[in-house]
C-alpha cells in the first residue's frame, strides 16, 4: 500500500506525541512507547531507513526536551550524557523485530513485542557492564548477573509499556488504513 498523505501524517503526529510523553512526570520509569515505535516502524514502514530513523528521531526528540528541562532547572534528569549513542543505536536496531514480522497480526505483536525489550534488556545492560557506566560492576561473571538483576525493575515495567503502546500504535494504524482505504474506494 502506498503511504498517502494521511498516513503520513498520522505517523508524523504519533513520533511527536511519543516524544512528548517520554517526558511526562510521574509515569513509571521505563513506561514509555520507544520500543513499541521501534517494532512498528520495522514493521509498517517499507522504506527501511526510515524505519530505522523514526524510532531514533522519537527518542532524539524526547532527549531534547528533557534537556531543556534540565537546563531550566526543571528536571534533574539531563536529555543528553555519555553512553547514550548506544541507546539510539539499540532503539533502531529493535526496528528489526518489526521487520521480521511475515504478517501483522496480533499473534507476531505479541511476540515482538515480547521480544523488543528483552532483547533491548539483555544488550543495554550487557553494554552497560561492560563499558562500566554509572554502575560499575566488577567484570566477572557475578558482577554482569548483578548488572542485569539492577535492571529488572525497567525490565517488567518496559515490557508492560511495549505490549501497551504496541496495541495503541497498530491498532490506530490499522483504523487509518481501513478509513483511507474506504475513502479511496468511493
Amino acid at each position: 500500500m502506498k503511504l498517502n498523505k494521511t498516513i503520513v501524517l498520522s505517523l508524523m503526529i504519533m513520533v511527536i506525541v511519543c516524544s512528548v510523553y517520554r517526558i511526562v512526570p510521574g509515569r513509571p520509569y521505563g513506561f514509555a512507547p520507544q520500543w513499541a515505535m521501534a517494532i512498528f516502524a520495522g514493521a509498517v514502514i517499507r522504506d527501511r531507513k526510515w524505519g530505522f530513523i523514526i524510532p531514533v528521531l522519537s527518542m532524539f526528540l524526547s532527549d531534547l526536551l528533557y534537556q531543556a528541562l534540565y537546563n531550566a532547572g526543571i528536571s534533574a534528569m539531563p536529555g543528553f550524557y555519555v553512553g547514550q549513542w548506544q541507546n539510539y543505536i539499540l532503539f533502531g536496531l529493535l526496528a528489526l523485530v518489526g521487520m521480521a514480522m511475515k504478517k501483522i497480526n496480533v499473534k507476531n505483536i505479541l511476540v515482538a513485542s515480547l521480544a523488543a525489550p528483552t532483547i533491548y534488556f539483555f544488550l543495554s545492560n550487557f553494554l552497560i557492564w561492560a563499558s562500566g557506566g554509572g554502575y560499575a560492576r566488577p567484570k566477572t561473571a557475578s558482577g554482569l548477573m548483578q548488572c542485569y538483576t539492577d535492571g529488572l525493575p525497567f525490565y517488567g515495567v518496559s515490557l508492560a509499556a511495549t505490549i501497551v503502546f504496541s496495541a495503541l500504535l497498530f491498532g490506530s494504524f490499522m483504523m487509518i488504513r481501513k478509513s483511507a482505504l474506504q475513502t479511496a474506494s468511493v
